[in-house]
């Protein structure tokens, strides 16, 4: 029961966010793109290559 209500969030949220189940079929079995920005907090840049077979979670967030 509590999976798949986790699974039901996680859709909502990807779905809210612009992925939608089109866009994230699509990405499956793809290579992440690169994470870019201006500035990192917490540690110095990172690439997908030093990230690859590790369990990676990214929150973004911005000051509104």
């Amino acid at each position: 029961m509590l999976r798949h209500a986790l699974a039901a969030l996680l859709t909502a949220v990807l779905t809210e966010a612009g992925a939608g189940a089109a866009g994230a079929q699509a990405r499956i079995g793809q290579p992440a793109p690169e994470v870019t920005g201006e500035q990192w907090l917490n540690s110095d840049p990172l690439s997908m290559a030093g990230l690859r077979g590790r369990v990676v979670l990214i929150d973004f967030w911005t000051y509104g």
